[in-house]
């Protein structure tokens, strides 16, 4: 595998001189969701003129989901390599032993704030506050509301969670005021006003326009009156909610006079998801006829805007056609601030693009002859071709399961993917489905036979007094999922020390008088009932120190189809709680 090295653009810049970075990422925001892409319905005036003030990476190929595009975005990594291969059910939980781009850059100086959206762990010792960032302020799971955030949150999914929400500020639950995006970015820009001495690293990760389409009636309202399906004219009012929210912090920065030496990126990490589709015909919004959606290698579901404005030294109103991804924001960023890794951090698979973009040149450097490897599907571990693709700056080949041959498609000639080019060209093909294999094997042995093993939970830290374990993180013993409650799931979990714990246990359908079942390895505890908070509680409970598999169940003495065998329900959430 080619891997990363500093390029002759990476120069030892003094810490005064060294630029901010703030790196602004949305869910699920498409290629085609930009009035500069040629969308006809929506307003992004904001973003639009970012596009003309900035090098855009116009064949960035992110995704191919939320958990892999980040771990990928902040590692330089490909995904997998990260312990972080899917979106759930303990397969989002980013190794530990990472290095982050805030560990990097903290430990030359930078201050770190991510706002947001982290998806790559929620409890210790995965979360973003342990992972290099100083400040935090960040929602649980892959949304607000969904049945890994927060238990109050997630009781108004899909109707208000997106308001007044509880995030968690460096780890701790709070209750926040007003509307998620405005609330992120009000927090960014109070962190960012702070640092007058130290450059900055601000992330800012939005949940938004991922589903569900909860935004003030103020920016959808236009769409509707326009005649817009429901469902587009939310995602399209939350867009425009996102291009405010940008606006304001490019103005702040120009007021602050920090805005020539900021670096401003924006992407989204994959396209539209179907959850987004019309209500009434079932058809995705408009993307400028790229193919699919969220989830697919094809273009709809990876292309994406990724904008990079740096005054001093970067190319505005550039488009760049070198294919790249994710893993290539992390070494860029480290060129342009003039940062060498440590040669004991583990090898990146990105490259950086500073020859290509660097205004300081008086010609580009040549595109890179590389290929961006790209996989997801739902499991613990990689399936040979199951959705699986190679890029090239020209070609893709792509099989969209194991059983396929494969489609190949030039993406000069045909951007839309119309022209399936595998019989005409199969030497190509064959060449590209090896170079797919190398790759896999290369990856697989990032940690030996435990490189897809899930990464487990810590408790009993004295940087975490209370763990809150979620159905996101569980590991099913039967089914695939995290809301049905037909499903049965554990957590694993290293205990860090022998601690005396209170443990309380929440179920989704909450039922008075069940029997509740708690379970730490060998041991079976029970109670007669669930409280009138909601809650089982275990107090008093000793855990001894190591590995331990927690299971929790109530079970109905009546049949109930939504449940496990229509008798036992599991655990919707378990907390522990130490003293430190």
């Amino acid at each position: 595998m080619t891997r990363w090295n500093p390029t002759v653009w990476s120069k030892k810049v003094p810490m005064d001189l060294r630029p901010n970075i703030l790196l602004f990422i949305c869910d699920d925001l498409a290629w085609g969701d930009l009035a500069c892409h040629g969308n006809p319905y929506i307003r992004t005036p904001n973003l639009d003129r970012l596009h003309g003030e900035s090098s855009r990476l116009e064949h960035y190929c992110s995704g191919p989901l939320c958990s892999p595009a980040r771990a990928s975005l902040l590692t330089g990594r490909y995904h997998m390599r990260t312990r972080v291969i899917d979106t759930y059910c303990g397969r989002s939980i980013i190794d530990p032993s990472e290095r982050t781009l805030a560990h990097v850059l903290s430990e030359n100086g930078y201050q770190c704030g991510a706002f947001g959206k982290w998806h790559l762990g929620d409890c210790y010792p995965s979360r973003a506050c342990d992972m290099g960032f100083q400040k935090t302020v960040m929602h649980n799971a892959g949304g607000i509301g969904q049945p890994g955030d927060h238990y109050e949150n997630n009781a108004r999914w899909q109707t208000t969670s997106y308001f007044d929400p509880i995030l968690y500020k460096n780890g701790d639950p709070q209750t926040y005021k007003g509307y998620c995006t405005d609330i992120f970015t009000n927090e960014a820009i109070q962190f960012i006003d702070k640092q007058n001495k130290n450059p900055f690293f601000a992330y800012v990760a939005t949940n938004a326009p991922h589903s569900p389409m909860i935004v003030e009636e103020k920016w959808s309202h236009k769409y509707i009156l326009a005649g817009m399906d429901p469902v587009h004219a939310k995602v399209y009012g939350m867009v425009e909610n996102i291009d405010y929210n940008v606006g304001r912090l490019l103005d702040y920065l120009e007021a602050k006079g920090v805005s020539e030496n900021t670096i401003f990126i924006f992407t989204s990490d994959h396209g539209p998801c179907p959850s987004a589709d019309s209500s009434t015909t079932g058809a995705c919004r408009w993307n400028a006829g790229l193919r699919d959606r969220k989830g697919t290698l094809y273009q709809g579901g990876i292309k994406v805007p990724h904008f990079i404005k740096y005054t001093k030294r970067i190319k505005a109103n550039y488009a760049v056609d070198q294919v790249s991804g994710p893993i290539d924001c992390m070494p860029t960023l480290l060129d342009l601030c003039g940062i060498t890794r440590s040669e004991e951090d583990p090898q990146i698979d990105g490259h950086s693009l500073c020859g290509l973009i660097d205004d300081s040149s008086i010609t580009s450097a040549p595109p890179i002859n590389r290929q961006i490897m790209m996989q997801w599907h739902r499991g613990d571990v990689p399936i040979p071709f199951r959705n699986a693709a190679v890029i090239d700056n020209r070609y893709k080949y792509y099989t969209p399961d194991e059983h396929s041959a494969g489609e190949l498609y030039d993406l000069i000639t045909d951007p839309e993917e119309r022209h399936n080019l595998i019989d005409t060209q199969p030497e190509r093909a064959a060449k590209m489905r090896s170079d797919y294999k190398t790759w896999l094997f290369d990856i697989s042995g990032t940690r030996g036979l435990r490189t897809f093993d899930s990464q487990p939970i810590h408790i009993g830290s004295e940087n975490e007094k209370t763990t809150l374990l979620t159905t996101n993180d569980w590991r099913l013993v039967t089914g695939e999922g995290w809301e049905a409650q037909n499903l049965r799931g554990f957590w694993r979990v290293k205990n860090l020390k022998a601690r005396v714990y209170s443990i309380r246990l929440r179920f989704k359908y909450l039922k008075q008088n069940s029997i509740v079942y708690l379970s730490i390895n060998d041991l079976e505890l029970k109670v007669d009932q669930i409280g009138d908070t909601g809650w089982a509680v275990f107090p008093d409970t000793v855990l001894p120190e190591g590995y331990l598999t927690i299971e929790g169940w109530r079970q109905s003495d009546s049949i109930d189809s939504r449940l496990y065998f229509e008798r036992f329900e599991s655990a919707y959430y378990i907390e522990l709680s130490h003293s430190k």
